[in-house]
Order: C-alpha cells, then structure tokens, then sequence
C-alpha cells in the first residue's frame, strides 16, 4: 500500500481550489483550478488503505484499480501510474472532470471518514501525464487487414474505436457533426469540459491510426447497406438523444427548449461560432425543469448568459445531506449535492410538479406549478400551493428516452425493445450479423464510465468475432448493472 499510517496522519479530505465565482461566471474558461501533482495529491494518495476488498474497485464500471494509482502517487512514479490509469481508461482526463465518481461512494475508508479524492487523484496523473510528454500514441505492430465501422463518436464510439485502432484493426468513426466527440463536445458547457481537453486526446487517436469522417450523416450520405458492405463490422454508439417531453398546456410556446436545444448553441458561441437563432437567457427570467446534471449545466450557461433570474425545479423531495440507512455503503446514494453551477446563482426548488406553461401571443411567460407529495401510486398536488413563476425561457431538461428512430435504424434492421434502446446480446451483437450496439443506445441514459466501458467491452467482442481470440479489456457484459441503490 502507499503510506501505511496515511489514512491516521491525513484524516482531511483535500481539494485543489476553483476558481472564484465572482470571476468564472464572466467567461467560458474552466472552473476548476488546474490539477496539482504535488504534496496535497501525495497526501491524498497516501490515505489509500489498500483495502483486502477494495470496493472502489466493483463500483466503477471500467474495473480502475485505484489503489494501484494511489501508490503509485505516492511514490512519485508518474509514468507507472499514468500506464496503470490507462490500461482500464481511455480518457481519464474527461472522466477526471465530469464523471461523479461512483468510486468514492464505495472507498472503504468512507465508512467513518472522508473517502480518498480519487477523482483528483485520477485527474492529477493524466494532466501530469500531459504535461511531461508521457501520453504517447500507441499505434498497432502489424495491421489484421479488418475494417471496422464505429457510428458516434461519444465516450462509448471513442473508446471502441481506439481500442480496435490499437488492435490493429482500419477503424473509421462516422459522425453527422462537424467534428467528433458527441455530447462531450456539444452538450457538456466549456466551462466544464474544454474542447481543448478533448482535440488533445483526439490528436493522439488520429496519430495511432483511427480515422474521423465527420459531417456524414449514416443512413442518408451513406446508406445501411453500404455501411456493412464496405466493412467487416458494423459499432452503433448513437447514443440515447431522443429528449424526454412535457406534456402539459403551453409546450409549444415559443422559448421553451429542450437543454440540448439550449446548450449546444451555447457551446458554439463559448467556441466563438455565431448560432443563428441561439436561445439566449439575458436578462431574462428562467426556469429549469429538471434536477439533473443537466439541469445544472443550464443553469450555469444561463448565469454565463446574464439570466435575471434562474429556478431549477425538481419533482422529487430535497435528498438527505447525509447517506440514508437503505442505501448503505457502499452504494451511491442519493444524496443533497452542489454542483459548482449551484455556487453561482439561482434557486432550487424541490417537490414541485409543473401544471402549465403560460404565455401571451405565443411566447412564454410564465410556468404554473404545484407543490406535490410522493404516493404509492406516483405524486400528489398539495391542496392551495399553486403558484405562477416568472419566465420568458423554460429550458426542459428531463433526460433522454433512447436514440432516435431514422434511417440508420431502419436500414440496418437493427430492434428496438420495450425500453426504447437498441435490441442486443451479452457481447453487444445485435440480431443483425455483424452489427453490434454499445453505451446508452444499447444501455439506456447513464454515465460516462459506463459509456467508455461498454465501448471497450464491445471493442473487445468486435476483435474476437473478427480473429478469433482478443487481448483486449472488456471490463462489462451488456446485461451488466451498476452498483447503485
């Protein structure tokens, strides 16, 4: 283990600082402070107890090995620890910053102290990485004279896509976008996650081999048919982007959006491009509808924006600030959490449930709720809590109900089951001989690292159906689940 005492002697649980509110809310840069590779990180490091059963290890999908890393930190040997981050993760950078680190709910020392900052600890090594010139491309020795189509190009189609690239496959990731990364590109506010971060690990997948044809939409500028017979295999990571709706009086109205709607605009502009009809908050009022992350990234965009006023409803009752008994560790519980968009401005609302949407010759003006109480059967209004909230822009931001039904689907005969997501086995093969399906078109909306794993696993399915054996990782089947309440 790393410092076997470090978990008595550090019983402080350490964080680089952000940048203040008062200063990141005026532009797009990051909000967080860069990573430190220093005495605070070796610290943090050294209370890793090394556990018989490290748990963190079975709550993250990639199957991360913290401890590894931790002594590796500890230690100062920041080329093993980058090897051993990146033998289970491709993208610890992206990870590092946005996912919510299911890993630390399950930290052993977790149970009666602070868990270890894995996340920070995870971030420190790849940008330390970086910044000696230790993430090197990898390209293959020999080439297996395969060719394997990826369409996306989110976490899940990246993933897949280097791992096939350095098995010595021709990989080609098709995307309808002017450039790849999906979501990670579009949908998550530059001020969370840099397109600079992004193009850096890009540059190093076009060095290995991977090729990006962007601005091609499958299904139109190429066809299904076309699709499998130029390549041996065939790895739909679409994505779950089909929003879920509101289906209440005033939906229609003009200013209410849908939070890619919202967001990606706001993305473009923050990348200095010029949106036409970008929906804009400016002193405007501004309602939320929804308790999610992103939720929270619209409210940060709208504060960016200059918003009179923001509101972030949420259906469910406020969370508990500490771990409830029925979901014990080393479960991720539901609890009270603060985004860094939460620091900057607006109001939670919680328990309340949206009755309508109201407006004045077409263009919102307000939104009509209710307090409302869980039942066995769903929620109930609570009797003289209606109420109308000012709002020239409701943004809805209720998730994603599976991907979206078009051409592609259609001509590759791939299935849509009862839950709305792409029909497949255990190893992500569809009923369509050589086409597979992985992240959240095949797995339904969920997190990064369940994204990034189902695309390693499904790389690792690909290789073996195309050569009969794999090296490759393939840390989940698809009827894996998470370890969650």
């Amino acid at each position: 283990m790393a410092d076997p005492r470090g978990f008595l002697r550090t019983r402080d649980r350490e964080l680089p600082a952000d940048r203040a509110v008062s200063v990141r809310i005026l532009d797009w840069a990051e909000v967080h402070g860069p990573s430190q590779a220093g005495a605070m990180v070796a610290r943090q490091a050294g209370r890793c107890m090394d556990c018989g059963v490290p748990f963190c290890h079975h709550a993250c999908p990639l199957g991360n090995v913290m401890p590894e890393w931790n002594d590796l930190v500890w230690r100062g040997q920041w080329q093993d620890a980058a090897d051993r981050l990146h033998m289970t993760n491709n993208f610890p950078e992206i990870t590092g910053r946005i996912c919510p680190a299911p890993c630390e709910s399950a930290c052993v020392l977790g149970i009666n102290q602070p868990p270890v900052t894995i996340r920070n600890i995870e971030l420190s090594i790849v940008e330390e990485a970086f910044e000696r010139g230790l993430v090197q491309p990898a390209p293959p020795h020999r080439m297996t004279g395969h060719s394997v189509a990826v369409v996306g190009s989110g976490p899940a189609g990246l993933a897949a896509a280097q791992q096939l690239t350095r098995a010595g496959h021709t990989v080609c990731v098709y995307e309808r976008a002017d450039a790849p990364g999906g979501l990670l590109r579009y949908g998550i506010p530059e001020y969370k996650l840099p397109a600079a971060i992004l193009e850096r690990r890009l540059d190093v997948m076009r060095a290995e081999g991977t090729v990006f044809r962007c601005g091609v939409d499958v299904g139109g500028d190429i066809t299904g048919d076309e699709l499998r017979s130029r390549h041996d295999a065939v790895l739909l990571t679409v994505g779950s982007t089909i929003p879920r709706d509101l289906p209440v009086p005033g939906r229609d109205l003009a200013g209410v959006r849908t939070a890619m709607e919202y967001l990606v605009p706001a993305n473009l502009a923050a990348l200095g491009q010029a949106p036409v009809g970008q929906p804009l908050a400016t002193d405007r009022d501004v309602v939320v509808i929804g308790g999610g992350d992103t939720g929270a990234d619209c409210v940060g965009t709208a504060v960016r924006q200059g918003a009179r006023s923001i509101t972030q409803l949420e259906i469910l009752a406020e969370p508990p600030h500490e771990r409830p008994a029925g979901q014990p560790w080393p479960t991720y519980p539901q609890v009270f959490r603060v985004n860094s968009a939460h620091e900057e401005g607006g109001e939670r609302v919680f328990a309340v449930s949206t009755l309508a949407i109201e407006g004045d010759d077409g263009v919102v003006t307000g939104l009509r709720l209710v307090d409302v109480e869980r039942t066995a059967t769903g929620f109930s209004p609570v009797a003289g809590t209606e109420r109308t909230l000012p709002a020239q822009l409701v943004v809805l931001a209720l998730g994603f109900a599976g991907p979206e039904r078009g051409a592609i689907v259609e001509q590759l005969g791939v299935e849509i089951d009862g839950r709305g997501v792409l029909v497949r086995d255990d190893d992500f093969a569809t009923p369509v001989p050589g086409v597979y399906a992985a992240g959240d078109c095949g797995r339904g909306q969920s997190l990064i690292v369940w994204a990034i794993a189902e695309g390693r696993a499904a790389a690792a399915a690909i290789d073996r159906a195309l050569t009969g054996a794999t090296d490759l990782h393939a840390p989940v089947r698809a009827s894996t689940m998470a370890l969650r309440a």
